[in-house]
């Protein structure tokens, strides 16, 4: 396991700001096996005293067999994943932002690859399907999400007591439209399984990007490593503040990524560079 590349935040969160936590996972094929591990980091966010917790992209399940996850759908509103969720969520008492999980599909051989969010109470209060399906091909490189995925087609903000909260999964990142639709927002999540090969070009650049052009918060939780598979994941898990700066990252390995938001730290920027105000379209 790496390092942050910047030190953890003090144990207790400054007056008027909030602890946040991005989860980093190597997920399998064994789907108890990676809920066991999810918990134990969950529980460790909440106590280092995260109030808002999320995880990465496919934490459920990566598998050499795109169907898995088609087998381990779930009707929405009810299911194991679901309720793993829902009790992991009231059980810390933090609002958790469940990376995505496969819900069924309007297609009978395709899943909605979802976001689900409850708060502290473990109840649901979001749900974001992704929009964007990630296409890839360099020599014997290949990924095709639109042969086992369903694409949503609605942009997903939610209030918390972090502030307003956008979402958008991995590939979403590439489509600074998506972000500009969520309106202003204090934080940004994204969860993601970005792949070694387009992580290591683009992840960090985009993801500084999608912070500075929206002066807010932006907090992406990944896989990151070597999995069951042979796929190999980007990770470098990491938390952004509004003027770009990368506050917290953890490279690879299973781990949680810890900062705090401040909103007088948004505020300070927004008054100081009034970019969002001086946008002539949208």
């Amino acid at each position: 396991m790496n390092p942050a590349r910047s030190a953890p935040p003090s144990p207790r969160s400054a007056a008027g700001t909030f602890r946040i936590a991005a989860i980093q996972t190597v997920s399998g094929p064994d789907v108890a096996q990676n809920l066991e591990v999810v918990a134990g980091l969950v529980a460790e966010a909440a106590a280092a005293g995260a109030r808002l917790v999320a995880l990465p992209e496919y934490f459920p399940v990566i598998s050499a067999d795109e169907q898995a996850k088609v087998r381990i759908r779930e009707h929405d509103g009810s299911g194991p994943l679901q309720s793993c969720l829902a009790d992991l969520a009231q059980r810390h008492g933090v609002w958790l932002v469940g990376g995505t999980i496969p819900l069924m599909a309007e297609a009978d051989d395709k899943v909605r690859n979802s976001t689900l969010v409850f708060d502290d109470q473990g109840r649901r209060v979001a749900r974001y399907d992704k929009i964007h399906l990630f296409g890839f091909q360099r020599g014997a490189e290949r990924y095709d999400e639109s042969a086992t995925i369903e694409a949503g087609g609605e942009v997903c903000a939610f209030d918390a007591p972090v502030g307003r909260v956008g979402l958008s999964v991995c590939y979403d990142l590439r489509f600074p439209e998506l972000f500009r639709a969520m309106r202003e927002v204090d934080l940004i999540i994204l969860p993601a399984a970005f792949t070694y090969t387009t992580g290591r070009a683009h992840w960090e650049v985009l993801l500084r990007a999608r912070a500075i052009e929206n002066q807010c918060y932006v907090m992406a939780p990944a896989q990151g490593g070597r999995h069951p598979s042979g796929r190999v994941t980007w990770g470098h898990t990491m938390i952004i503040d509004p003027w770009g700066e990368v506050l917290a990252c953890q490279e690879e390995g299973p781990g949680v990524v810890l900062a705090d938001l401040d909103p007088a730290r948004i505020a300070s920027v927004r008054e100081s560079l009034p970019a969002l105000r001086h946008r002539c379209l949208g």
